[in-house]
């Protein structure tokens, strides 16, 4: 007799499972193993952290424009916290301590956030710097460079992607460039 209800809840724009779907593409995408063993990114937590923030700035890029990302948007956001959360846990983490690092996590998306996107906007070099700053140590350009070869090609396909097969999860992240393949 609830099921009336339910016309009261809040709708969502996307079912739990399409948003689970998409936060799957974007962490697979992130563990391709070429990405470590071709383009420098440290097997690393950081780095694998790292390549997750690059992957949800690129999605949360392009549903900036897209007719209602926003709502897709904040729900990715909400459960890209999620992992983190259940993450450090797993990793042992105490409860006092979990706030301390989930703030920190999320400087670091902000932060990035802000760099990658002013750099995309000014040319390939200063989105090559911002990425050898934040996902390489500060160390390895030409490494630098092919992953943001890789950033900006991600960019323009998602770009080219329909708003409504965007929001259903039926795309694909571009494949990461080999080594003989880069530019």
């Amino acid at each position: 007799m609830l099921w009336p209800f339910n016309h009261f809840r809040k709708p969502r724009l996307a079912p739990a499972g399409t948003i689970e779907a998409i936060y799957g593409m974007i962490v697979t995408q992130a563990r391709e193993p070429i990405f470590y063993r071709d383009l420098g990114v440290p097997d690393t937590v950081n780095g694998r952290f790292d390549l997750l923030l690059l992957h949800l700035w690129l999605l949360l890029r392009r549903l900036r424009t897209a007719q209602g990302g926003t709502e897709l948007s904040q729900a990715l956001f909400d459960r890209f916290c999620e992992d983190m959360d259940d993450n450090l846990r797993e990793m042992g983490v105490g409860d006092q301590t979990v706030p301390k690092r989930m703030r920190a996590f999320g400087e670091a998306f902000y932060g990035r956030v802000q760099a990658y996107d002013q750099a995309i906007e000014v040319d390939a070099e200063a989105l090559a710097q911002a990425i050898c700053k934040n996902i390489l140590n500060g160390t390895g350009m030409d490494h630098a460079r092919r992953l943001a070869a890789y950033a900006k090609a991600a960019n323009a396909q998602l770009g080219q992607i329909a708003d409504p097969t965007l929001l259903l999860g039926s795309f694909k992240f571009p494949a990461p460039f080999r080594e003989d393949e880069a530019s």
